[in-house]
């Protein structure tokens, strides 16, 4: 029996571990992997300390702080919470099964999708929805990045260093932090179609091409594309919390 389960390993769960270790709980953090959406950022300029880092550089040093520690950790998913008693109960994807006290949520979220025809399809054969991890991948090609906020705004920048063209696709005027628009805005490669929808993903065996809507009068344009980069938000990994808390 644990006096603490952490469940998800991004900078919340490795926080919450850390004062855990300091309040010398017996924790255990069960999570896939460690990092969770800051391990997907390709610049942070905002977090004290450092005028300038990149996601994956932060994480490592957020896991050596970590490693300071004497906390068990699992590496796995966890699936299912249960309260059968006065204590809460997890279980993880390979059907083990750990006893807590108490637990703490730090599950972050998941991307949210177009919900078009083409997309799960070209899952992982063009559509993705990390820039950080696929950009290189679409060196000299023509891709786009569906979003308009601060998420879409860096990958299309990001994608500027690898891909000959970047067509942003967004339902309305981009609403990123204004030093983003201002380098985005500036970026020749980068191609806006503000009061677009996407409403089809189309290819072979891989994306090939795009197509949009223009909301104020109908008209569906095809754009000629590799890759296709989601960044219209996220959703909270709370769907196994149902019943346990209020949500």
């Amino acid at each position: 029996m644990y006096e603490l389960i952490i469940l998800g390993g991004g900078p919340a769960g490795m926080t919450a571990g850390v004062y855990a270790a300091r309040k010398k709980l017996k924790t255990l953090i069960i999570t896939p992997d460690f990092g969770g959406q800051a391990m997907k950022s390709a610049a942070i300029e905002n977090y004290l300390g450092y005028q300038y880092i990149t996601g994956p550089e932060l994480v490592t040093k957020f896991e050596e702080h970590l490693k300071q520690f004497e906390i068990e950790t699992e590496m796995d998913k966890a699936v299912s919470l249960k309260k059968p008693a006065d204590y809460f109960e997890v279980e993880t994807a390979e059907g083990k099964i750990f006893h807590s006290k108490t637990v703490v949520i730090a599950t972050g979220k998941s991307p949210r999708k177009l919900g078009v025809p083409g997309e799960e399809k070209f899952l992982g054969r063009g559509v993705t929805h990390c820039a950080i991890c696929d950009a290189p991948l679409f060196q000299g090609m023509n891709v786009a990045v569906i979003g308009g906020g601060n998420s879409a705004l860096d990958a299309a920048l990001q994608l500027a260093k690898y891909s000959s063209k970047i067509y942003v696709i967004s339902l309305a005027p981009w609403e990123g932090d204004k030093i983003l628009k201002s380098r985005a805005e500036s970026e020749s490669k980068i191609v806006p179609y503000i009061g677009f929808k996407t409403v089809e993903i189309k290819g072979d065996k891989f994306v090939e091409a795009i197509v949009i809507e223009n909301l104020s009068n109908g008209e569906k344009e095809e754009l000629e594309v590799k890759g296709v980069f989601v960044e219209i938000g996220s959703i909270p990994n709370t769907e196994f919390f149902q019943g346990i808390v209020e949500l």
